[in-house]
């Protein structure tokens, strides 16, 4: 039960953050994809590096054991991003 919680609390406070930072509004969004406003990108740059030191910090400090993970599907991934960034361009939000 505590492998889904845990994720859950998680991304309800990262959420958080990105509502009370106001990066939800949708100037900010268009304005990201138009080039002109670069807070989205800084901000989940932010967590991700963040997320990154964590999970290391844990990894080294011996709370987590990262199993070996296989390789990505690079095309995958690419078109899914494409998709998800076209959606969210055309959408507006």
């Amino acid at each position: 039960m505590m492998t889904y919680v845990v994720p859950i609390v998680i991304g309800f406070f990262f959420a958080f953050a990105l509502q009370k930072a106001g990066l939800g509004h949708y100037h900010k969004i268009v304005n990201q994809f138009r080039f002109k406003d670069n807070t989205v990108m800084k901000f989940m740059m932010t967590g991700i590096s963040v997320g990154l030191v964590g999970i290391y910090t844990l990894k080294d400090l011996g709370f987590l054991q990262m199993d070996q993970v296989s390789s990505t599907y690079i095309l995958g991934n690419l078109l899914g991003g494409l998709l998800f960034g076209v959606g969210m361009a055309l959408a507006g939000t």
